[in-house]
């Protein structure tokens, strides 16, 4: 499980942002999402999470294929700032769901414990890649030895998700995880 030390080893001191908890008191999810929130927080992640805004609201406010969610992040894409992107989480399952520009919602994680865990996995693995954590990404200007050695990182870092979060790898189409490793390098 995920702890806010974790998190802050490798995101940096004033990287993690925790809910108030009068904040998602109201939210009608889980109560050990809730707790994971406040106790836990959520990280900047390299290439996944740019800014952590969670909304105040009680009820969802971010609008998706799914239904409302429970807005995250926010992210925004550096060459068309109205192409935003955002985490949300579904009310009452509690499951995390990565919300496209265009409001298509991808099942990202089945819990907040579950998507904490792979986001903490994930970031502490591509904060201490030397390749991984090239501000370019690692396509940029790869020698084939180079590119064997992301493949083979980005492969193991799939196979450490999967073993957290298996629902999160049943499938491609509309799965942020499996979606997100394989086109990193292409």
């Amino acid at each position: 499980m995920a702890t806010y030390d974790q998190l802050i080893e490798w995101a940096g001191l004033g990287h993690v942002t925790r809910a108030r908890e009068d904040v998602v008191v109201g939210w009608q999810i889980p109560d050990s999402a809730k707790a994971q929130l406040v106790e836990v927080g959520i990280p900047v992640a390299p290439r996944l999470i740019e800014r952590v805004v969670m909304q105040s609201e009680a009820d969802p406010v971010l609008l998706t294929s799914r239904g409302p969610l429970y807005r995250l992040t926010e992210q925004a894409d550096p060459d068309d700032p109205a192409e935003r992107s955002s985490f949300g989480i579904e009310p009452e399952t509690g499951a995390v769901y990565f919300v496209m520009p265009d409001r298509e919602a991808w099942f990202a994680n089945s819990s907040v414990y579950a998507w904490l865990d792979v986001v903490n996995r994930y970031g502490s693995r591509v904060t201490a890649s030397e390749l991984l954590s090239e501000p370019d990404g690692p396509e940029e200007y790869l020698s084939e030895e180079e590119e064997e050695w992301a493949f083979a990182e980005l492969s193991q870092l799939a196979e450490e998700l999967k073993e957290i979060d298996p629902a999160a790898f049943k499938g491609h189409e509309g799965f942020l995880w499996p979606g997100f490793l394989d086109r990193w390098l292409y």
